[in-house]
């Protein structure tokens, strides 16, 4: 009988891609959260608090790991962009 692995990665990837479409947007989403988090713990002695902190409790001191742990409760969402309208081209006389 042979023994399953531990993951990683927790939570797992399965449980994440509910709240995104593709494995891209997951990563775009966790990376842009977790530039997020560590912005705001390095402001923590300025006393900036322009970035909104960690929404939920964690062991894990990594940027990236908080930010996977808030995406599974759906604390954090992909924020639909509009895309801009191109330019029209330019005549040449």
């Amino acid at each position: 009988m042979q023994k399953r692995r531990m993951s990683l990665v927790s939570p797992k990837i399965e449980t994440l891609m509910v709240h995104t479409d593709s494995r891209f947007g997951l990563v775009l989403l966790a990376s842009r959260r977790a530039r997020e988090i560590n912005i705001y713990f390095n402001q923590l002695g300025d006393g900036l608090g322009t970035i909104v902190p960690p929404q939920v409790a964690s062991v894990s001191r990594k940027p990236l790991s908080i930010a996977l742990e808030e995406i599974e409760p759906g604390k954090i969402v992909p924020a639909e962009v509009d895309e801009p309208t191109p330019a029209p081209p330019l005549e040449v006389a």
